[in-house]
Parts: structure tokens; sequence; C-alpha cells
């Protein structure tokens, strides 16, 4: 779960401290992130088995004066496309440690595959599918160790159906990342985008520091 969030007026620091520690001591993983520009502050990735615990973050997040300008649910997943993906990434996907050390550039958005008259991700053949998503994955390994990414799955869950997040050493390396496969056919032809969330991950009271200054 991902939530972007602005302080309301009357934030308790503490109380939201003491959410994160009881959350990350019920087995939860929280990144928290300082948001660049308008559209939200901070951002709250959230990720665990327990949805009911996530949920209950949730109102704790809000009770401790953080209004939710927006979110995104979304579940781990593998793709469809990964058949013989060593078993070690494949356990990476599903159940990824984050965030990733020295990675503090942050990128969030959403995507669907097209669907229209010309252009229709899910017209064509399963082969023809899998061609085009692993002529996507080489590109994408040219950002191996540049770029850490967590695609998500959130069909029936949200408004599009995945979720990507994109954590670099740089900005600029996410950048170049997005524009550079936004050429590749599977992009090009079949990719929709949503809005796009960066900023810089770092410590609780680091990002309390820069939102509430």
């Amino acid at each position: 779960m991902h939530l972007f969030c602005h302080p309301g007026a009357d934030v308790d620091a503490g109380a939201l401290r003491k959410a994160v520690d009881d959350a990350r001591g019920n087995g939860l993983q929280v990144v928290s992130v300082a948001i660049m520009g308008a559209k939200a502050d901070v951002c709250f990735m959230i990720l665990g088995e327990d949805l009911w615990a996530l949920r209950q973050l949730q109102s704790r997040i809000q009770a401790a004066g953080f209004l939710v300008a927006e979110s995104y649910v979304s579940v781990t997943e593998v793709s469809e496309y990964a058949a013989g993906m060593p078993e070690k990434m494949l356990q990476d996907r599903l159940f990824p440690t984050l965030p990733p050390d020295g990675k503090r550039a942050f990128c969030f958005y959403p995507m669907s595959k097209r669907r229209d008259e010309s252009n229709n991700w899910y017209a064509l053949s399963y082969d023809e599918r899998e061609r085009l998503m692993r002529q996507h994955g080489a590109l994408g390994r040219e950002f191996k160790g540049r770029i850490i990414q967590v695609i998500t799955g959130s069909t029936g869950l949200d408004d599009w159906e995945w979720g990507v997040t994109l954590f670099g050493v740089h900005v600029d390396d996410l950048k170049e990342c997005v524009y550079t496969m936004r050429y590749d056919e599977a992009s090009t032809l079949y990719a929709e985008f949503g809005a796009f969330y960066t900023g810089l991950v770092g410590t609780l009271d680091e990002v309390l520091d820069a939102t509430l200054a």
C-alpha cells in the first residue's frame, strides 16, 4: 500500500513514530519518502502479508494528523512470463526487502496495458506478449545496479493494472530509465501511465523534518 499524504493542522509526530515502530514490530516494512512538488508531502510505502495490520497503520497515520491525498493498493507478484527465472529472483519479487541500501531517489507511477481498437494488448497471442515482455525485460536489465524496480499487481484492486516503484542513486537514473524504456515496443504501443510521484527516501525523522519544517 502506498499512501501519499499532506500534514494536517495538528500533526502528532510522536504518535506517528509509535505507529510506525509498532507496525515494524508486527512484521510490516514501512518506507518513508519526502515527496517533491505539490501532489503530496510524504509517502508511506507499506508492505506486509497481514492486510488488517496495513489497514490499522493507515488509520493510525491519519489519526496522527496526516491527510491522505492519494493512495494505491497492490500485491507483489511474479509475472506470467517469468518461466525459467532463478528461484532467488522469484523470491525477491514476491518478498522484497525495502528500501534498498544507497538508493534514496524514489519514483512511483501506476500503469496499464492499452486496449484500444488499433493496439489491444489483450488481443495479442501469449507468444507475442511473451516476446515483447522478454524484450522489455532485457532493456530494463541494462539499468541493473542503478535501479531497483518493484512492480506490483493491482488488477481488480485499484484503478490501474500495475504499480511501479523505482529506487535509484540519483533522480537522473530514474529519469533515464523511464525515458529509455518508453521507446521499447511493449511500452510505445501498449503502455498507459498514470501520475508520477518523485521524492527522497529517508528515515522517518528525516522525512518529518522536511515535511514539517
